[in-house]
C-alpha cells in the first residue's frame, strides 16, 4: 500500500458493502454476506474463478441487480434509493462489450455524453483525448459492429470515462485489448486512483492484480476468501512463493 493510503480521505469515491448477499432461484448463492469497503484512492482487485460471483458483485454496486439483503453505498449514496444519483459518479465496463453494435464509435460516445449532461466543449476535449490515448481517432465514424473485439472494447472504456466518474468499476477490462492499450489502461487506472478516486476491477489474471493493486480481495463461491494487501497476503501466506500460488491454495481448499 502507497504512503499516506490511510489518510486524508475526501470521501471522492468510496463503496462499501454490508451484508450483501445474493440467490438465483431458490437455493444458489451467487454472493454470500459480502462485506468489504473500498476507499477512495485506492485500486482494488477483485480476484476469483469463473463463477465465484464476481460479476454477480459489480453488477449489484452498479445496480443492475438488486441484492437480496444488505445494503450497498457508494460516495455514502445507497444504490438502491438513491439509484440515480449513484449512477452519476460511476463509470462501469462490463465483461461483454458487444453492445451498440449499430451506431459509429462517435455516436456511441456523444451518446454516453448525452446521458450524463456532459457539456459540447467538455465532451469534445475528453473524446479527443481518450481517442488519442487508445489509439481510435480513425474509426470513430466506422460503425462499431466493423471493429475487432479489443477495439470495441476500447469504445466501451472511452464511453464510461466520458463523463469523468469518481468511480471506475471494471469487469474484466483487460480481456481483448492489445498491450499497449493494456499498459494504457492500467496507467489510466493509477493515475485516477492517485487524484483520490476509486478503482474497482474483476479479473482472473494474476499478474495484473500484483504489479497493479494497492489490496485485493479473492472470492469464491459468493464467499471473500481474503481481504488485504499483497503485502499481507503474502505474510499470511509465507510458504507461497506467488500470488498464484496463494490463489490456488486458497481456491483448492474451497473445492
Amino acid at each position: 500500500m502507497r504512503d499516506g493510503l490511510k489518510t486524508e480521505r475526501n470521501g471522492k469515491g468510496m463503496i462499501e458493502l454490508t451484508n450483501v448477499s445474493k440467490i438465483y432461484g431458490s437455493m444458489v448463492k451467487a454472493v454470500d454476506n459480502l462485506n468489504l469497503v473500498i476507499p477512495d484512492g485506492e485500486i482494488f482487485g477483485f480476484l476469483g474463478p469463473n463463477g465465484a460471483g464476481k460479476t454477480t458483485t459489480i453488477k449489484m454496486i452498479t445496480g443492475v441487480l438488486n441484492p437480496n439483503s444488505g445494503t450497498i453505498r457508494v460516495n455514502g449514496k445507497d444504490i438502491q434509493r438513491e439509484p440515480l444519483e449513484v449512477k452519476k459518479q460511476i463509470g462501469y465496463v462490463p465483461d461483454n462489450p458487444n453492445i451498440f453494435l449499430r451506431l459509429k464509435g462517435i455516436e456511441y460516445l456523444n451518446f454516453m455524453a448525452d446521458m450524463y449532461d456532459v457539456s459540447t466543449d467538455e465532451r469534445k476535449e475528453r473524446v479527443e483525448s481518450l481517442a488519442k490515448r487508445f489509439g481510435m481517432a480513425d474509426v470513430l465514424n466506422d460503425r462499431i459492429q466493423s471493429y475487432s473485439h479489443g477495439m470495441r472494447q476500447k469504445i466501451i472504456i472511452m464511453g464510461v470515462l466520458v463523463h469523468n466518474p469518481s468511480v471506475w468499476i471494471l469487469d474484466e477490462p483487460m480481456t481483448g485489448l492489445d498491450p499497449r492499450s493494456s499498459f494504457m489502461l492500467k496507467e489510466m487506472m493509477r493515475e485516477h486512483a492517485d487524484s483520490g478516486n476509486t478503482v474497482f476491477f474483476s479479473t482472473h489474471i494474476l499478474d495484473v492484480a500484483e504489479k497493479l493493486c494497492d489490496r485485493v480481495a479473492i472470492i469464491n463461491k459468493g464467499q471473500i476468501l481474503f481481504c488485504g494487501t499483497l503485502e499481507e497476503m503474502r505474510e499470511h501466506f509465507k510458504k507461497n512463493a506467488s500470488l498464484e500460488n496463494i490463489f490456488l491454495e486458497l481456491t483448492e481448499s474451497e473445492e
